[in-house]
């Protein structure tokens, strides 16, 4: 049993064989340190790394290496940078790779070898960075969540939105995000008749839904389905509220997505007790439409039955090409 151990690496991004690796190096340390290292070229920055391995592994503590300086083959000048950023010697240092016995040497500790052949887990942050989705399952669910494709459903009142994303994640196998804003209002019913709604209630419901966005996205394949999000909520406060609200867009314009799917209007009105009314349905989808374009953001739109909105939903999500992050 060592006292004090470390773990060093990319991370770029970490994946269960450096769950394996961090997890064989805890149970052999007293006192357990991950260092994450990063360039400012990377596009997933060491701050966000370092988040994921914190989350990850509560019991250990990350620190952060800038490398932009140093060379893979300089194994004196990384032991020395080690050394300055943890401000003591570790007893054992554990890596999978052969770097790691001059690495060790120079600063004076052991070098635990652990599955140099990736027999336990046949993965490497090169392979989940060239297709994310071919390899979610090998990533944790907080990472998995990042590296996730995410489609939003949406249109006017009525439209088939929720039929929509629900068939679409049965087909996909995976999760779907429900419309908070629905469970919100549904909430309000027995209330004040007359209550007018807020600004305050659409920031609400902004960021209820990201979070339960983020939380079900967890779970999923690595493709998630979404029943509206906070660039739709943005567009109902127009309309309720009658202007635009900076605050809203702005928790829109921090969320991403790969593909909108707007749905058609041309489908029969049905009164669920809660919805505003028909007269408003097409001005509405007309209003999706100016700012799904405004916003540049991607999208169709589907339209006829059931069966022909699934058909062609479908057929878009399967072009949306695998996330690539460019190797160092």
């Amino acid at each position: 049993m060592f006292n004090k151990g470390i773990v060093i690496g990319k991370f770029y991004p970490p994946h269960l064989g450096h769950k394996y690796l961090i997890d064989t190096a805890k149970s052999q340390c007293e006192q357990l340190t991950v260092i994450v290292c990063w360039k400012k070229s990377q596009l997933i920055s060491g701050v966000e790394r370092a988040r994921w391995i914190q989350e990850i592994h509560p019991d250990v503590q990350v620190k952060l290496l800038d490398d932009d300086r140093l060379t893979d083959d300089d194994s004196e000048g990384w032991a020395k940078n080690t050394l300055d950023v943890l401000g003591f010697t570790p007893d054992a240092v554990f890596t999978s790779e052969a770097y790691g016995d001059p690495y060790a040497s120079f600063m004076g500790c052991v070098h635990v070898l652990v599955d140099k052949e990736r027999t336990h887990l046949p993965i490497s942050a090169t392979m989940v960075r060239s297709n994310p989705m071919k390899y979610v399952k090998f990533l944790e669910p907080c990472v998995r969540a990042s590296f996730a494709r995410r489609v939003c459903v949406l249109g006017a009142e009525s439209t088939g939105t929720t039929t929509l994303a629900m068939d679409l994640a049965k087909h996909y196998h995976t999760t779907w995000i429900p419309e908070y804003g629905r469970f919100y209002s549904e909430g309000k019913i027995f209330g004040d008749e007359n209550a007018e709604w807020r600004t305050d209630e659409f920031i609400k419901i902004a960021k209820a839904q990201g979070v339960l966005e983020d939380s079900l996205t967890e779970d999923s394949n690595g493709l998630v389905i979404c029943d509206t999000d906070a660039f739709a909520t943005s567009i109902w406060h127009e309309r309720y509220m009658g202007s635009r609200s900076p605050q809203v867009e702005a928790i829109a314009a921090r969320r991403k997505y790969d593909l909108y799917i707007l749905t058609g209007d041309e489908i029969p009105f049905v009164q669920d007790g809660t919805r505003d009314g028909e007269h408003i349905r097409h001005d509405m989808h007309k209003r999706f439409i100016e700012r799904l374009n405004e916003d540049h953001k991607k999208y169709i739109i589907v339209s006829g039955s059931k069966e022909e909105r699934l058909k062609k939903a479908i057929a878009a999500i399967d072009t949306i090409e695998a996330n690539v992050v460019d190797n160092v």
